[in-house]
């Protein structure tokens, strides 16, 4: 038989190529041990609370290293020791009276509570903007109105723990020195009023000049250069409007500082006394502009940060 006769009587498979024979390749599962969620979703609110109670514990150190307890816990110290140094002497020379009014406390250590503002503030928000993990915040149930309340309120709160924690100590010293109960509760009341205003007022500006930058030292510096230049200048203009007679500029002066406006108002509403030059605080009329500016500050910080978390959030 010839060549050409056994190619032709070849079966047609066998003159096909290797690869057009083969079965195609299937795709395979494999189980590598994960597991549906089949609980209850806790959703917003939940996430809400968690990262305020995180932030909260956060501005104190705790669940963080022994390092980062330290200055927090050392101005908490020592934004407690005058009031103990106080009570101690009053209850030791039996004082009818406090010597230090409730509402002047803040306006007394106001350099340690800045101090703290500008520790705190950038290391609350400025290492999301720089680890860039607000984008993964968003991912989750959790929207931009839920992270600016957790973190506006736990630096409010955090501050108001700061502030009021020696007004308690001044209270129950009070008490325990047998001073007027009514007359006391009175004036606890009030400073807490008005420490839990300064907090959110600090905190709002606080929380803006740190979220502004990525950099938690341009944060800090920005926060103290905002609170310390802000009363230097005011200081300084009210005491030249004092020096030179020009008694009714004085308060109008005091619309320009942070702590100033506290003061302003706790003068105007709560029954104070005014640190400013010859005690010239302002009067009801005054003090209504003071409060409006102060909710005005309160409220633009929060759509301030509204804003800033709109753009970086994408």
């Amino acid at each position: 038989m010839s060549a050409e006769t056994q190619s032709q009587t070849q079966p047609p498979s066998q003159t096909q190529p290797p690869s057009q024979t083969q079965p195609p390749s299937q795709t395979q599962i494999h189980n590598i041990g994960y597991r549906s969620y089949d609980g209850p979703r806790l959703g917003r609110a939940y996430a809400r609370r968690s990262l305020f109670s995180q932030s909260l514990r956060g501005a104190y150190g705790l669940g963080r290293s022994a390092k980062s307890k330290v200055l927090p816990m050392i101005l908490f110290a020592v934004m407690c020791i005058p009031a103990l140094v106080v009570v101690a002497v009053a209850v030791t020379t039996k004082m009818s009276q406090l010597p230090m009014e409730y509402t002047r406390y803040a306006i007394f250590t106001q350099a340690l509570i800045g101090l703290y503002l500008a520790a705190q503030a950038p290391q609350s928000v400025s290492r999301d903007l720089r680890f860039k993990t607000v984008p993964l915040y968003f991912s989750r149930p959790i929207e931009r109105v839920d992270y600016v309340l957790a973190k506006y309120g736990a630096m409010a709160s955090a501050l108001f723990i700061l502030t009021a924690s020696p007004l308690l100590i001044l209270y129950v010293g009070s008490l325990l020195a047998k001073m007027d109960f009514a007359d006391q509760t009175k004036g606890f009341a009030q400073g807490l009023v008005s420490v839990a205003l300064l907090s959110l007022l600090f905190g709002g500006i606080g929380l803006v000049l740190a979220a502004l930058t990525p950099r938690r030292g341009f944060g800090v510096a920005a926060v103290i250069a905002a609170l310390t230049i802000s009363y230097g200048a005011v200081s300084t203009l009210q005491a030249i409007a004092w020096g030179t007679d020009s008694l009714d500029a004085v308060p109008w002066l005091g619309l320009f500082s942070p702590i100033t406006l506290i003061d302003g108002v706790q003068t105007a509403f709560l029954g104070a006394t005014s640190s400013f030059p010859a005690e010239a605080g302002p009067g009801a009329g005054a003090g209504v502009v003071y409060l409006l500016v102060v909710l005005a500050l309160i409220a633009g910080s929060y759509g301030v940060l509204m804003r800033r978390y709109r753009k970086v959030g994408l």
